[in-house]
């Protein structure tokens, strides 16, 4: 109750007076026909009766109690109203949601859509779907949401194009994470403060669309509401007489307080789920707090997977280009590369050389740009190429790790550590919430951070213990094969090389192959066995990191070894 109070002192007043009027029209929604002082189905005064001691409001052509009418005439009028709201808002989060994160061919269908539905008129859209449907109370909420859903879809979608391509989402999809779940657990969570200002939007529209559809004909004549007391008022004449003064300036101003409660509200609405999103957290029991060494839990390979070929990854003639036509640019071009079990390959060049699409195209996360012309990428026999899409989903987060660039941005900031660990367990697993959880203190052990990290926000942990925490969600499904993106980006001197020991130390103990895509050649010689240099999306030098530092025989390795400070001791470096 406290905090109630504080949060309603910190509202601005405006924000007040509108919760205020929201709140006095719901409560006379609700108890109305019980606070009417006749029963406004029947006669109780002479008709066109002025406003007397009696009949506050007078009384209509029959002799009803106006006053009696418009307090009950607020429950369907709300109703409508409300209902109509939250059934456009419903649909067009759902077809915004879809438009934006599936894209392609889904995205053009209902975008299409949209384009038509905004493109008519909203009234005589509504009069046409209303005249076909016949009147009534249900008919004017479901007319009103097929005219309000359209424009809340077309902005929804910009935001969800914005949201998937956040890193934390591209990490979900890295561990395989299955699109209805990201949708649902991460997508709609993060644009759900922007549903609020819709909602409110809605609601006032589509209160004003109540008032007119029943104005012109297609309200419910045995349900009173606002609109059908002034529709009612206009058929019998009031306008002729001074009747109209308490016959249609009462609904009217109800309706005009109704519209501007709830623009007031909207601030408050707003800002509070803005709030909650920001404080939204997964209530959990503190774990037991084990002591666990970082071998504690260490899986051993099987006899057969250690009697495997060599060679773990293999690529060849691999082609990726940006665009709709076999024009397109960007990319890479042929490239082959060959990583054998429990090596580490560097792949190196410049910005744009083409290293993140050959890493995206191995973990089929490639941009909506990004196509696959030819090439083969087999990974332990299988050419992901030619897997279907739910394989492709089962592979990413399992055989596959992806520990992505930045690791703020990759994690969720408004879930706890735990909590996102948990998830990357259970996407490739069954285990039940304990098991998951003691997984979770395992890897975290493994990684060098305390169990005590699993109750804390990303933003509560440094940048290296958030970079450990990354490499611990990709370490979750037991991968055969690790994609580190730019691992040491941003990080200091020290922190950096805690970082790489960690995943020295790692491919040491779990058996992990490793493609570490960096431009920092410091990095390479540190901990690589082999390197790739790549340059306007070819590889133009590959092999084991001590021949290709010591004696590079393309001009752009040598160009690019001789631009580093310090380069005497790179050349002789050995991993």
């Amino acid at each position: 109750m406290k905090k109630l109070l504080t949060g309603w002192r910190a509202l601005p007043v405006t924000s007040r007076i509108g919760i205020g009027i929201v709140a006095f029209l719901g409560l006379l929604a609700i108890f109305g026909p019980w606070l009417a002082p006749y029963d406004p189905t029947v006669r109780s005064g002479a008709p066109f009766a002025r406003p007397s001691a009696e009949h506050w409001l007078g009384t209509d052509d029959s002799g009803r109690d106006l006053l009696s009418l418009v307090i009950v005439g607020a429950r369907p009028s709300l109703l409508v109203g409300v209902l109509a709201a939250v059934v456009a808002t419903g649909i067009g989060t759902a077809v915004g949601l879809a438009a934006g994160y599936l894209r392609g061919a889904t995205d053009t269908v209902l975008m299409r859509l949209v384009d038509i539905i905004m493109s008519l008129p909203v009234v005589p859209l509504t009069l046409v779907i209303g005249v076909l449907t016949g009147p009534g109370l249900w008919t004017q909420a479901f007319v009103i949401a097929i005219a309000l859903w359209a424009p809340m879809a077309r902005e929804l979608r910009s935001q969800v194009l914005s949201v998937r391509e956040r890193d934390f989402i591209q990490g979900l999809r890295s561990m395989g994470a299955r699109n209805g779940y990201v949708l649902t657990q991460h997508v709609l969570p993060t644009v759900a403060p922007l549903l609020v200002p819709q909602l409110v939007l809605a609601v006032q529209t589509a209160i004003m669309l109540e008032a007119s559809l029943a104005f012109l004909g297609l309200g419910d004549i045995n349900t009173m509401s606002w609109g059908m007391i002034l529709a009612t008022a206009n058929q019998r004449s009031a306008f002729l007489t001074d009747a109209w003064l308490w016959w249609v300036v009462p609904p009217g101003a109800l309706i005009a307080l109704t519209v501007l409660g709830f623009a007031l509200a909207g601030g408050a609405m707003e800002r509070s789920a803005g709030l909650s999103a920001q404080v939204r957290s997964r209530a959990r029991k503190k774990p037991q707090i084990l002591a666990q060494s970082p071998g504690d839990n260490v899986e051993h390979r099987s006899a057969a997977e250690e009697s495997a070929p060599e060679t773990l990854l293999e690529i060849s003639g691999l082609s990726v280009r940006y665009g709709d036509t076999e024009s397109g640019v960007g990319g890479c071009t042929a490239v082959d590369l060959r990583l054998g079990r429990g090596q580490i390959l560097g792949l190196v060049g410049e910005s744009g050389s083409g290293k993140s699409t050959v890493a995206a195209a191995i973990i089929s996360l490639l941009p909506g740009a990004g196509t696959v012309h030819e090439g083969r990428i087999v990974l332990a026999g299988r050419n992901l190429l030619e897997l279907s899409e739910n394989e492709r989903r089962a592979l990413r987060g399992g055989q596959i790790g992806l520990v992505p660039q930045e690791a703020q941005s990759a994690l969720n900031p408004v879930q706890r550590i735990g909590s996102q660990l948990i998830e990357a367990i259970r996407g490739h697993s069954t285990v039940d919430k304990v098991a998951a959880r003691q997984r979770v203190l395992e890897l975290l052990a493994l990684v060098g951070l305390p169990a005590e990290k699993f109750l804390a926000y990303p933003h509560q942990l440094s940048g290296g213990q958030r970079q450990r925490v990354v490499i611990a969600m990709a370490l979750a499904g037991d991968p055969v094969l690790l994609l580190a993106d730019e691992p040491t980006s941003g990080l200091d001197v020290l922190v950096q090389e805690e970082i790489l020991d960690l995943l020295t130390k790692l491919r040491e103990q779990l058996g992990l192959s490793i493609i570490i895509v960096t431009h920092d050649l410091p990095v390479v010689a540190q901990v690589a066995d082999q390197v790739a240099v790549m340059r306007a999306g070819l590889v133009v030098e590959q092999g084991e990191v001590c021949t290709v530092f010591n004696r590079p025989q393309h001009p752009y390795t040598q160009t690019l070894l001789a631009s580093l400070p310090g380069i005497e001791q790179l050349q002789g470096a050995t991993p």
